[in-house]
């Protein structure tokens, strides 16, 4: 089949796009509105824009009432935030903190996730995430504000936090991280099977 995608109505464009795209990595975004509220919801729409300077970069996807998010205002109104990593064993708190709570309510404690201070930013992190990242504004680019339109959310990595039982050899762990992904619809993946690949090395390749 082929889709021409001038014309197409935003609900199949989202189902094309979220239903071929994966597995998406989620970021479970923590920040802290100006008032001092602490904020969490997860993002898939997500992953690494530069290795150097360290970059992250979540998409806010436009809700169908072209409200703005609380994590995407209160990025914009503090500059700084948390990203999460997502363990398996946090999937049922963070599907929890989808809920659309109002500003004025922490997902924090509605769901029961108990934070932890950061070392350089004022939001606070998941605790028990073994992965986190402290991260400022570097840029916001609106690609569009139409009904799931994207804002592009551009972030420096200030610091980085890694839990020692996932850390080894000078890297991160992937099968002690056990990090979930979003599929389509309602359906996560985990990485609890793995395989491996060498990077193919052709003659007189010097790099």
């Amino acid at each position: 089949m082929v889709f021409k995608t001038e014309g197409l109505d935003a609900g199949t464009l989202y189902q094309l796009l979220v239903g071929g795209v994966l597995p998406r990595p989620i970021a479970w975004v923590s920040t802290c509105d100006a008032q001092g509220v602490d904020n969490l919801a997860p993002y898939s729409f997500f992953t690494v824009a530069s290795c150097q300077p360290p970059v992250l970069s979540i998409t806010h996807v436009t809700p169908g009432d072209g409200r703005t998010k609380d994590t995407l205002a209160n990025i914009q109104q503090t500059g700084e935030c948390v990203v999460n990593i997502v363990s398996a064993d946090h999937a049922e708190n963070m599907n929890a903190s989808c809920a659309d709570y109002s500003a004025d309510i922490s997902e924090f404690e509605a769901v029961g996730v108990e934070s932890v201070e950061s070392l350089l930013v004022t939001a606070k992190g998941v605790k028990s995430s073994k992965v986190r990242y402290e991260c400022r504004l570097r840029e916001v680019i609106e690609v569009s504000d139409q009904p799931v339109g994207g804002t592009l959310i551009l972030l420096d990595v200030v610091a980085v936090q890694v839990a020692d039982s996932v850390y080894e050899n000078n890297r991160i762990d992937s099968a002690a991280l056990d990090a979930i992904g979003k599929m389509g619809g309602n359906d996560y993946c985990s990485t609890e099977s793995l395989f491996s690949l060498e990077r193919p090395v052709l003659k007189g390749d010097k790099s």
